[in-house]
């Protein structure tokens, strides 16, 4: 429920500032803005309000204003007219015809704008006078262009009206990142402080990797962290590897240090995908099997840290096996477990069952005859020191003005990142983890903290920015290409063509919508 609604909150905010954007250059060009709303409001909104005769009014749960637009109707028949779709053809209403109206009808003041809440709770929307968007078809516009309305401004002023939103959300995310910085600051763990070399998976063990080898260059160039590792592995491709490896000589005292180098595989992107789903897949029937089964989490790579007891828990097995705090695990049966991951590992292949244990202990004598009994979720009843237990943190303040600069880099950065990522999508194993709001969601923490909500806001103000920047008829980017062909060409798309490439991008977002909400709830369910 918190990440829920951490998720509704971040939502909310983003489109209302989106909406915005596009609010404030069409009334900076004096465009009419009919309606702002958060979330939709078919039929009826939860809250409403408008500026009425010079008096603030307001309704809760109340059925919609009906439209200002009238009927159009033939001057010789009386009947109303019909376009070739047999859709009613409407015009607006006249000063004359306005100034009828009772003094608190809502459609006597055009050129305020009614503000509401929708009761559903999906996006928002900003309707302008005069476009053709998911509000409005072509058949509800009149016939002629006022000079209130989005249509009949210059093409630079469509251009910039539309673009706001994009704009809003971009700027938003950069501000965002830098109040992060200059609030909390910013903790890294450098590789190079990962003096005990790295832990990885099955999947980077395939491609040549051995427990503890230190990255020393990727494609000749030093990674910082761990996310650029995975970044330039995963994200961007990147396969020539140079790596420090420590090697045990048989007859020898001393191990040797030798440098590897390791060409990964060019489709090691897809293949993390698919190993992912899979080791996702493999826990969920787990879990569904057991409803108390809590699930792990896919590691592709770590640190390589040991299984060091911070606690014991009252009556648990660990307790009742003589474990104490300080303990280290080093072997699981017959298995050697060097690092947290190994024996969270070896643990979980001896679930409901005992298990004999060596641990060392005071780092001068080492306990063999221990045995505890592993419970089904493969836990023995302890809490275990983080790997900033045994590294060194990094951290930078910032003042007011230097995180300016500095959120705006790491802006900068994470969209270029988020941009590279984007080509995984186009494949087999990128379509299958697309993920909707349920994934979104579950990018929040499960304990409220103020941080990560603003940095996640931020990122996902990210992503919005560029999926609207998506040349695709229904979202801002394809009005922008419109635009542009528009500069390009001299001639304006016709409001009929605007409808039919709407309606075509709404179906594809639509189907994607789907495909990445449907992807969640298989994910859950199967």
């Amino acid at each position: 429920m918190i990440q829920a609604l951490q998720l509704i909150l971040s939502l909310s905010f983003l489109v209302v500032i989106h909406e915005l954007g596009h609010f404030t250059f069409a009334r900076l060009f004096k465009v009419r803005v009919e309606k702002f709303y958060m979330f939709f409001n078919p039929s009826f909104s939860l809250f409403r309000a408008k500026k009425v005769g010079g008096k603030w009014c307001f309704r809760f749960f109340s059925p919609n204003v009906p439209s200002s637009a009238i009927e159009v109707k033939d001057e010789l028949t009386g009947e109303v007219k019909k376009d070739e779709k047999g859709k009613t053809v409407y015009r607006p209403m006249t000063e004359q015809e306005l100034q009828s109206l009772p003094e608190d009808d809502w459609r006597r003041y055009p050129d305020n704008t009614e503000w509401g809440i929708g009761w559903v709770p999906f996006g928002g929307y900003c309707a302008i006078a005069g476009m053709v968007d998911e509000t409005k078809s072509a058949t509800d516009l009149p016939s002629e262009p006022q000079p209130w309305e989005f249509r009949s401004k210059n093409v630079w002023q469509r251009l910039c009206i539309i673009s706001g939103g994009i704009l809003v959300n971009f700027i938003a995310a950069l501000i965002l990142f830098g109040q992060v910085l200059f609030w909390w600051g910013d903790d890294t763990l450098p590789l190079r402080n990962i003096d005990s070399g790295l832990y990885y998976s099955e999947l980077l063990q395939a491609e040549g990797f051995r427990q503890q080898d230190k990255i020393i260059s990727i494609d000749g160039k030093e990674p910082q962290t761990l996310s650029e590792v995975v970044q330039w592995l995963i994200i961007e491709g990147k396969q020539d590897v140079l790596v420090e490896r420590v090697t045990e000589a048989a007859d020898a005292e001393v191990a040797s240090i030798d440098t590897v180098a390791l060409t990964m595989s060019s489709d090691l992107g897809n293949r993390y995908l698919a190993f992912q789903n899979d080791f996702d897949q493999r826990e969920r029937e787990k879990s569904r099997k057991d409803p108390t089964y809590v699930k792990s989490r896919f590691v592709l790579i770590g640190e390589y840290f040991p299984f060091v007891i911070d606690s014991v828990m009252p009556g648990s097995s660990a307790e009742a096996g003589g474990l104490n705090k300080g303990d280290r695990i080093m072997r699981v049966g017959e298995q050697p477990t060097g690092c947290y991951y190994e024996v969270q590992a070896a643990l979980r292949e001896h679930v409901c069952d005992s298990v004999k244990i060596e641990v060392s202990r005071d780092a001068e004598s080492n306990e063999t005859g221990l045995t505890v009994f592993v419970n089904d979720q493969g836990k023995i009843g302890c809490a275990v020191l983080s790997p900033l237990a045994f590294y060194t943190l990094e951290h930078r303040d910032y003042g007011f003005w230097e995180s300016i600069p500095e959120g705006i880099a790491f802006g900068w950065k994470m969209l270029k990142n988020y941009v590279k990522q984007f080509r995984l999508i186009f494949s087999k194993e990128g379509a299958q983890s697309l993920g909707g709001f349920g994934a979104m969601g579950s990018m929040f923490p499960k304990i409220w903290d103020w941080q990560s909500f603003w940095f996640m806001t931020a990122f996902i103000s990210l992503i919005l920015a560029f999926m609207n920047f998506l040349p695709i008829p229904a979202l801002d980017g394809g009005y922008i290409l419109f635009l542009l062909v528009e500069i390009l060409t001299g001639k304006q798309p016709s409001d009929k063509f605007l409808e039919i490439a709407n309606n075509i991008g709404f179906a594809l977002l639509l189907g994607l919508l789907i495909l990445a909400n449907g992807n969640d709830v298989l994910k859950y369910f199967f």
